[in-house]
């Protein structure tokens, strides 16, 4: 058995609201003790009519997890796809509708995503003693493409995931009238970066522009469809552990990590607010020590907005080109 989390954590029945009755589809759901976890867990034990589970990779930790919501009363189905795979995405949309009983998704958490191992981004590499220099520039060839070629799969799964994934299900919403609520899992990194990790953050960060952008495509039908960003901080996964203790990596953030039925809860109570407080914004989790109680973290949630100014250059406007 992969399965570890405990199940009856992710029960809260004071936000069952937020999803009783939904048709959820998660993306990047299989990985055993993932957000993507998380989020099919506290959807499917809190009253969701259905809960379908993507995965690429993570098949048996994937079909696990559907065969324990499953065993607690849960539509759950499995869907494997490859998100950055247009073909592969679109072959699931039939299944996935028959399975939510005739209809789309009304609720669409997109999660896939990845990390980087780490590099040195913008710097040459360290010189070793003496390397020739044939040798050396062999080995900074290689490190430079295996570099990029790491960010290039962080990029593509999450932008081009979440992008393709929104154009079908908006779509389908569109084509049923059926209204629809788009979550997209970003990270603090969006917008505080850290050393080593460029794809990720700038991957991150055009998850925020999604539904402002998706807002300003949909024109008379942007009604139908809901949507907001959520950017979280440092959650114990699998790709996050190695780092628990080290507070190098996230002290700057948070007193410790959180776990991952923590967030599910915090997520909930976010997603049961009124639609007309999240649509088309963005929120961060704040994760900071108790007053009084050093044993015990408070989390509360940021609206995060961003301000765009623009200034006239004057060399410029007092001189324009003209033709």
């Amino acid at each position: 058995m992969s399965y570890t989390a405990v199940t009856d954590k992710f029960r809260f029945d004071e936000y069952r609201t937020a999803v009783e009755g939904k048709r959820v589809f998660i993306t990047g759901a299989g990985k055993d003790g993932g957000i993507g976890q998380a989020f099919a867990l506290c959807t499917g034990l809190n009253g969701a009519d259905s809960v379908g589970v993507h995965f690429h990779r993570s098949y048996e930790d994937g079909f696990e997890l559907v065969n324990e919501l499953r065993s607690q009363g849960v539509n759950a189905f499995p869907v494997q796809a490859d998100v950055t795979n247009l073909r592969d995405l679109w072959a699931c949309r039939s299944y996935v509708i028959e399975q939510m009983g005739g209809l789309p998704p009304n609720l669409v958490i997109c999660n896939s995503g990845l990390t980087e191992s780490g590099y040195s981004f913008g710097r040459a590499l360290r010189e070793k003693e003496g390397e020739p220099t044939s040798v050396r520039r062999a080995r900074v060839r290689q490190d430079f493409l295996a570099n990029l070629e790491q960010s290039k799969l962080v990029l593509d799964t999450k932008i081009d995931g979440f992008l393709a994934s929104t154009h079908l299900w908006a779509g389908e919403a569109v084509y049923h009238n059926e209204p629809i609520q788009f979550v997209y899992v970003s990270s603090r990194q969006a917008i505080d970066p850290g050393a080593a990790v460029p794809g990720y953050a700038i991957s991150n960060w055009a998850v925020l522009q999604l539904p402002k952008v998706l807002k300003v495509n949909l024109g008379k039908d942007a009604d139908l469809v809901h949507c907001f960003s959520l950017m979280f901080p440092f959650i114990r996964t699998s790709m996050t552990d190695e780092f628990a203790n080290n507070k190098k990596v996230f002290g700057r953030w948070q007193p410790r990590m959180l776990e991952t039925s923590e967030m599910a809860e915090a997520f909930m109570a976010l997603l049961s607010r009124p639609i007309t407080e999240t649509d088309n914004g963005t929120f961060e989790l704040m994760v900071e020590a108790a007053k009084g109680n050093s044993q015990a973290i408070d989390l509360t949630w940021k609206h995060v907005k961003f301000n765009l100014v623009e200034e006239s250059m004057e060399w410029s406007s007092d001189n324009p080109l003209r033709f």
